[in-house]
């Protein structure tokens, strides 16, 4: 009790309307009475932590606000603290930054990060009347813009290196298909060939084929294989084939 009407005393040298029952009700509240009183009278700074945002260009700044403020007697039972405006001014920083085109505008002007979340009037409902929000640092980060694009350009040619694996995994399919169906059709060639003999026992069995038809076969089969040979020998020594 004794230290409430020492802060009605404070408040009433300073020329702060102040009633018992709202010191009561402040110190209640857990606030401490003398250093609202005092805050009242001398504004507070409160430094921001390192804020980063990135502009439209893709550029990364952090920065450092100053938000000078002073404590406002009506709302300090019930109004929010000092987190809060730190909370809503990093926000109106991130906000800020994010809509600038460029960060060099941003860079050039930062006063206007500074007017533009002072205009969104983020002391209301707080304990605090904010004065001013000065940037005191603007610092270049990363080009996050530019690891985005390197990232997606990384998962575009995974894509298709994949895709290009797949369109070899068929060709090679397709080419071991093709090999299996020359294999089918040279089994069933030597197959076919295999029945021209039997076919031929069964014509001289028949008296279809007679031995001087046999001996002519038998000489064109020759003739053939002769001018085939003759042929590949030819192709070998020219390197091309004969007309």
């Amino acid at each position: 009790m004794d230290r409430v009407v020492t802060d009605l005393i404070s408040a009433d040298k300073a020329n702060i309307e102040l009633s018992f029952n709202q010191a009561a009700a402040i110190d209640l509240a857990g606030r401490d009475v003398f250093e609202a009183v005092q805050v009242s009278v001398n504004p507070k700074v409160i430094t921001t932590p390192r804020v980063a945002a990135m502009a439209r260009d893709g550029i990364q700044l952090i920065a450092v606000a100053r938000v000078t403020v002073r404590a406002n007697i009506n709302r300090l039972v019930g109004g929010a603290g000092e987190e809060t405006i730190v909370a809503r001014v990093g926000e109106g920083i991130v906000s800020s930054i994010g809509s600038s085109d460029t960060h060099q505008a941003v860079l050039e002007n930062p006063d206007s990060i500074s007017k533009a979340v002072l205009a969104k009037g983020l002391d209301s409902g707080t304990a605090f009347e904010i004065l001013s929000i000065d940037i005191a640092d603007v610092d270049v980060g990363k080009n996050i813009g530019a690891e985005l694009q390197t990232d997606q350009a990384e998962a575009d040619k995974r894509v298709a290196q994949a895709r290009a694996e797949e369109r070899r995994a068929m060709a090679v399919a397709s080419e071991q298909e093709n090999v299996a169906k020359v294999q089918e059709m040279r089994a069933n060639l030597v197959e076919a060939e295999a029945q021209v003999p039997l076919a031929m026992a069964d014509a001289f069995r028949d008296g279809n084929l007679g031995v001087m038809d046999y001996i002519r076969y038998r000489n064109v089969q020759a003739d053939t294989a002769m001018r085939n040979s003759i042929a590949g020998e030819d192709e070998s020594a020219s390197g091309e084939p004969l007309a």
